[in-house]
C-alpha cells in the first residue's frame, strides 16, 4: 500500500501536510507573539523609566497605559500557552480533534484558528453556557 502523505487515525483521514502547514504557522504565530511581547516589555520599561514626579492625573494616565500593556501582553500570553499546546498535541497526533468530543475539528476553522481546542458545536455549546 503507497503512502499518500495520509495517516489513518481514529476512522478517519489525517491529512500530514496540512498539519505540518499547521505547524509552521503556529511556529510562526509563536514567534510574532514572543516579538510583540518582549516590544511591548519594552514599551512598558520605557513608561516606568520616563516617569517624573507627575500631580495626580498624570500618575493615573501612566497607571492607566501600564495596565493596557500589562493586559495586551496577558492576551498575547493566553495565546502562546495555546499555541504551545496545539503544538504539543501535534506531537502526541492528537490536532485537529475535539478535546471534548474528540471528533475531528474542521480544516476550515483550524485555518481561522490554529491553535482550536473544539470543534464549532462545542464551542458554541460552551459560550452558550458561559452567557
Amino acid at each position: 500500500m503507497a503512502t499518500t502523505g495520509k495517516k489513518k487515525k481514529k476512522g478517519a483521514l489525517v491529512d500530514q501536510d496540512f498539519i505540518g502547514k499547521m505547524e509552521k504557522s503556529l511556529s510562526e504565530l509563536k514567534s510574532g507573539i514572543i516579538d510583540n511581547l518582549i516590544a511591548s516589555n519594552e514599551d512598558f520599561k520605557e513608561i516606568v523609566e520616563g516617569m517624573d514626579p507627575k500631580d495626580l492625573a498624570d500618575i493615573a494616565s501612566d497607571d492607566i497605559d501600564r495596565k493596557m500593556i500589562e493586559a495586551i501582553g496577558s492576551q498575547e500570553m493566553k495565546r502562546l500557552k495555546l499555541i504551545d499546546s496545539a503544538l504539543t498535541r501535534i506531537k502526541q497526533g492528537k490536532y485537529g480533534l475535539c478535546i471534548k468530543c474528540s471528533k475531528h475539528i474542521p480544516q476550515d476553522r483550524l485555518v481561522a484558528i490554529p491553535y482550536a481546542l473544539m470543534c464549532i458545536e462545542c464551542k458554541s455549546e460552551e459560550e452558550r453556557r458561559n452567557r
